[in-house]
């Protein structure tokens, strides 16, 4: 089981999952985002755009610095849903998938995150249930989130 440091996370079961619905989740801890991270990320992904690995040329962009990469920001919410929610009697765990996402404003480096998180809906599915959840990772100081997505997590029996 994941370490839990959110200050409102849900611990729950399987069969209380359901019971859940509307609950909000979070926030995790703040924590940093460092241009190390970013520069693993982008060797593990081929992707070295200068707006995320230099940043000497991003200070001349309207960024003023560099910024993560968006699926890394959306990375992010792989182990932020796990501070959030934890279902103790699941054998197993996935990431089902995404219905939507959104990134409505850059994440810079340097800059301070967490998650926040509500529980959308849960359903039966063969073995386990099926967890919709709604997802923001915030700034520190940002008007506006650096990513929103709803998330579809499977907890199988």
């Amino acid at each position: 089981m994941p370490a839990v440091t959110a200050t409102s996370a849900l611990i729950t079961t399987i069969a209380d999952l359901p019971r859940h619905a509307g609950r909000k989740l979070g926030p995790t801890e703040w924590q940093p985002m460092t241009q190390d991270s970013v520069n693993r990320f982008a060797d593990l992904t081929n992707d070295h755009n200068f707006i995320h690995v230099d940043p000497e040329r991003a200070r001349q962009t309207p960024f003023r610095g560099t910024i993560a990469h968006g699926f890394l920001t959306l990375s992010m919410l792989g182990p932020i849903s796990q501070q959030l929610v934890v279902v103790e009697d699941a054998a197993t765990s996935i990431n089902y998938g995404l219905n939507k996402v959104r990134f409505p404003s850059a994440m810079p480096v340097g800059a301070e995150f967490r998650g926040h998180g509500e529980v959308v809906d849960v359903t039966e599915i063969d073995g386990g249930v099926q967890l919709t959840a709604a997802f923001t990772i915030e700034v520190k100081g940002a008007g506006r989130p650096a990513v929103a997505a709803e998330c579809l997590f499977r907890y199988y029996r």
